[in-house]
Order: C-alpha cells, then sequence, then structure tokens
C-alpha cells in the first residue's frame, strides 16, 4: 500500500518528512537510528543503517541427493546469502560428496563446518571487490573462444580439444551464477548497486547479456560433443563454410558485446543495429550450408546440421545482445 507524507521546513532551510511507523518497527527503526540514502535518477531510496553482517540462510536438505541437491545451494548462492547452512536428522557420505561438488561450481565457496547433521557453507568474496563488468567480459571472452575451438576441434578432428571446450563450460556457469548472485543483490539493497558503480537497469543489462553469453557456450559445448561422434574428416567446402558462418556469428556477438559497453550513445546505438541486421544475412548463409548438406549421407547431414543450428542460434543470440544494447542507449522517461 502506498503511503504519502508532507514535506516539510524545519529550521527555516531543512526538509523533513517522517517515515511509516509500521516500516520502522518491521526493520528496527527507532529514535536515535541511522538511516541511509540513496538518490537514483528522480528517486530517492532510504534503507535501516546496519553493520557488516553477512546474510544467513538455512535449508533443511532431508532426502535431497544429486542434482536436486546442487540445485538447491546453487539457489541459496544466486539468492545472496553469504552463509549457508544445510541441515538434516542425518547427513550421509552421498550428499557431503554432493555438498563438495556443488560448492567447487560456485566462485568464493567454502565449507566452513561440517558436523552429523549440519554443513555450513561460506562466501569468502568480498562483495566490495566483485564487478558485474569484469564478469560478464570474462563470460565473453570464454563463451566465443569455446565457441571458435569447438568449430576447430570438429574440423581437424581434435578430439582433446573438443573435450577441453566441453570442460570449460564449468567456467562459463561458474561466471554465469556470480553475475546472477550479483543482479538478485542489487534487487535487494540500493547499497549493493551504489558498491558496484553502476545503476540497476545498467546491472540488469549486464545480466541480460550474460544469459545469452551462457547460452552460447552451451551451443560451443554441444557442438565439441557432436563432433565426438565424426570419424572421417567433413568435407574441405562444407568446412570451408561451417568456419565462415562461425566466423559471421562470432563477429555478431563481439560487436553487441562492444555496443553494450559503450557509453557513447549514438555510436552505441549504430553498432547495435549493425549487429542486429547482421544476424539476417547469417540466416542466409546458414540455409546455403543445408544446401551442401543434401550432397553427404543422412547421417553426417544430420550431425552437421545440428552443428550449423547451433551456430544459427548463436548469432541470434548476439542479436538478443545487440537489442539489449539499444534499450540500454535509449533515452529513459
Amino acid at each position: 500500500m502506498v503511503e504519502t507524507r508532507k514535506v516539510q521546513v524545519t529550521g527555516g532551510s531543512t526538509y523533513t518528512v517522517s517515515i511509516p511507523k509500521d516500516w520502522a518497527t518491521d526493520n528496527g527503526v527507532s529514535a536515535g537510528s541511522e538511516v541511509a540514502f540513496y538518490p537514483e535518477g528522480d528517486s530517492l531510496f532510504m534503507t535501516p543503517r546496519t553493520g557488516e553482517e553477512r546474510t544467513e540462510g538455512t535449508l533443511d536438505i532431508g532426502d535431497l541427493v544429486g542434482e536436486e541437491l546442487i540445485r538447491a545451494v546453487m539457489t541459496m548462492y544466486v539468492s545472496g546469502f553469504d552463509i549457508i547452512a544445510l541441515e538434516s536428522t542425518r547427513i550421509t557420505t552421498d550428499q557431503r560428496r554432493t555438498i563438495r561438488q556443488a560448492t567447487q561450481s560456485l566462485v568464493g565457496l567454502e565449507v566452513l563446518e561440517e558436523t552429523r547433521d549440519r554443513v555450513v557453507i561460506r562466501d569468502l568474496l568480498d562483495s566490495s571487490e566483485l564487478s558485474i563488468n569484469n564478469a560478464v567480459t570474462r563470460m565473453r571472452l570464454i563463451a566465443l573462444s569455446m565457441l571458435e575451438d569447438a568449430v576447430g576441434a570438429l574440423v581437424d578432428l581434435d578430439a582433446d580439444l573438443a573435450r577441453d571446450v566441453i570442460q570449460r563450460d564449468d567456467d562459463v556457469d561458474r561466471l554465469w551464477m556470480v553475475v546472477s548472485r550479483i543482479f538478485r543483490a542489487t534487487l535487494r539493497s540500493p547499497r549493493a548497486a551504489e558498491e558496484l558503480g553502476v545503476t540497476r537497469e545498467v546491472c540488469f543489462d549486464y545480466q541480460s547479456a550474460a544469459r545469452q553469453l551462457e547460452r552460447i557456450a552451451d551451443h560451443a559445448t554441444k557442438i565439441a560433443h557432436l563432433s565426438l561422434e565424426f570419424e572421417e574428416a567433413v568435407p574441405d567446402d562444407v568446412a570451408a563454410a561451417l568456419e565462415e558462418l562461425h566466423d559471421d556469428a562470432s563477429a555478431v556477438t563481439d560487436a553487441a558485446m562492444d555496443s553494450l559497453f559503450l557509453d557513447e550513445n549514438d555510436e552505441s546505438t549504430r553498432r547495435a543495429n549493425e549487429a542486429r541486421e547482421s544476424v539476417q544475412d547469417i540466416d542466409e548463409h546458414a540455409r546455403a550450408i543445408d544446401e551442401l548438406l543434401r550432397e553427404l549421407d543422412p547421417t553426417r547431414a544430420q550431425l552437421l546440421g545440428l552443428v550449423v543450428d547451433s551456430l544459427s542460434r548463436s548469432a541470434d543470440y548476439g542479436g538478443n545482445i545487440a537489442e539489449t544494447a539499444l534499450q540500454k542507449a535509449a533515452p529513459t522517461p
């Protein structure tokens, strides 16, 4: 429910306004308490002034095992808990092994305490040292290098390179979790956005782009898995066409990411529009490769068709990033 207050003047020059008593009571604000104000455009956010207490969450893991338990730990991490207490009547050996696996797959987490019925995990990262810009930039570098190496592994029948691409997907997933955690922190607290040095809208744009990069990495992993199924080299004309399609798809994402990070709105808009328009050319290129595949045996043609589809989708994800860049550069109401 929206409550309104009249602004008053005290002492001839100081503006004052009262705050709702119910809100103050619920948040431990009383006479003598300090509150913090965070200006953001034409809005002013107020929060109780608290110490550097770390947030702790408790989860009853019960009979959770395997992937369900991993997802539960990841959910607590992304939700922003600094200390995660996992409890059960008796935590099994398999559950402990899975918890360690989940901890190792997330940035900054470490098992702090273990007892018969409780495992405590703590985030050791200093939130003030986190940078969503750096995390997204790192995702960009890894995802695009994965895509390039996945196509290279297919063309050269390099199984070791393909397996390396598959392993690198874990790095992208870890960074995606970090970005999601940072973004959700900015939604909960204006202080988090201030520490990052970016507005919450820009943080949302970076999170949206990171999601597309995570999907590109997934398709690179898919191509790497497909390459392991080939025993004979891909025909030269098809290989050359796939490499060219990759170059075009990668260029879309690079251009889109460049436009996203630009502060100059006109130039950002120009580059983002160019990236979006080039996606249509890539779709036509993909259809031309499909025609080449008709000359191959059905099994090989089907596998290579999946590769073409993954490259085309990667270009589409780059186009989505360009759309995000356009929204970021657009005038705000």
